[in-house]
């Protein structure tokens, strides 16, 4: 990969095909990278619609993500999210989708987000994702996968999903530090570089 002169972003050699031809953007990255924040910030942008996937599944379930994890396992939840990801992906409307954390572990899913959208990796330390959703008590409430040691959790699963990430990404935006603001402007100008 090689460093873009734009501020903490990595583009993969060869350059990416152009946005203009895919008609969404699809934020990938951990819990707590910023996805659905900088999402929004992006979309008013770009004139996009935005739609958080794990908010769609939870309209579409009528059940929080919490509650299909707990009473159906995580692999129930995961076909949830991979059928709800296809649903945002087969929109006409260009959309900015802020993918659950998980969604990439499916190659399904890594594939089909490619095709149909720039996938832009908001990548963090794990320290940044750990004050993020840990400390601040408001979000660890309803994170189903930080319920025993959360930061130890958190760690393992940055370790575990970096390259399902890396394969999976278009554009590498490095967000520790960085305003949703700065993320939009970071995502916007890697996008435009060649």
């Amino acid at each position: 990969m090689e460093r873009s002169e734009a501020a903490n972003t990595t583009l993969p050699t060869p350059a990416v095909p152009t946005p203009a031809l895919r008609p969404h953007v699809v934020l990938v990255g951990m819990m707590g990278s910023g996805k659905s924040t900088s999402g929004r910030v992006l979309a008013a942008r770009l004139g996009f619609a935005f739609a958080d996937a794990d908010a769609e599944i939870e309209h579409a379930t009528g059940r929080t993500v919490r509650a299909i994890f707990g009473d159906d396992g995580e692999p129930v939840f995961r076909r949830i999210e991979a059928n709800v990801l296809a649903s945002l992906l087969a929109r006409s409307e260009p959309t900015v989708i802020a993918a659950g954390g998980g969604a990439v572990l499916a190659p399904a899913n890594r594939s089909l987000a490619r095709q149909r959208g720039l996938v832009v990796w908001l990548r963090a330390e794990p320290a940044t994702l750990i004050e993020r959703v840990v400390t601040r008590t408001d979000r660890a409430n309803v994170r189903p996968l930080l319920d025993e040691d959360p930061a130890t959790t958190i760690e393992r699963l940055v370790a575990e999903r970096r390259t399902c990430y890396e394969d999976a990404a278009d554009l590498v935006i490095d967000v520790d530090g960085l305003t949703p603001d700065a993320v939009a402007d970071s995502i916007m100008a890697g996008a435009r570089q060649p």
